[in-house]
């Protein structure tokens, strides 16, 4: 059983005996095969409960085809224990901190901030659908919009975010 599968086998039996919400974002993620990549992360930063708690968030979640396409060996760096803070740092980019449903975006391009404040995405929002630039100026487009949870709402997208220089948005 590779660490990815441990990990996330490790968080699901844990979610699925704690009291938070039957339908945190935690509990969404962990019940979703498609994220398994995404809830080891999590787990490995310690962010698990915190997207299980409380709170007002949107999550832009990368799917493990995503992780897949970083340059080989990236997710298992990140996940040594050397390296939990650069991972959160580039969990904490995938995450605001209000509930913003896909119809919530503004027409065009846009800033936003995720929670760690230190960095911006660039969300266009179009006919087409919505797309996110992140610090490497290249685009994530949202394949799954408005999951809603108990503590705010999921957006699936097809890359992971990576904090870096601010994206050109307008």
């Amino acid at each position: 059983m590779n660490t990815f599968t441990k990990l996330a086998a490790a968080t699901a039996l844990t979610v699925a005996g704690s009291a938070a919400s039957a339908a945190s974002i935690t509990e969404i993620a962990a019940g979703d095969e498609r994220f398994s990549t995404l809830v080891a992360a999590v787990t490995a930063a310690g962010l698990a409960d915190t997207l299980a708690g409380p709170g007002e968030f949107t999550v832009y979640a990368p799917v493990n085809d995503a992780f897949a396409a970083l340059p080989e060996g990236t997710v298992e760096t990140l996940l040594m224990e050397e390296n939990i803070g650069q991972l959160t740092d580039v969990l904490l980019y995938h995450v605001d901190d209000r509930v913003l449903m896909a119809g919530d975006f503004p027409a065009g391009s846009n800033y936003f901030k995720p929670i760690n404040e230190a960095e911006r995405l660039c969300i266009t929002a179009s006919e087409a659908g919505v797309s996110i630039a992140d610090g490497t100026g290249e685009m994530a487009n949202v394949i799954v919009a408005n999951i809603e949870a108990d503590n705010g709402v999921i957006h699936v997208i097809d890359k992971v975010l990576l904090p870096g220089t601010r994206p050109a948005c307008h």
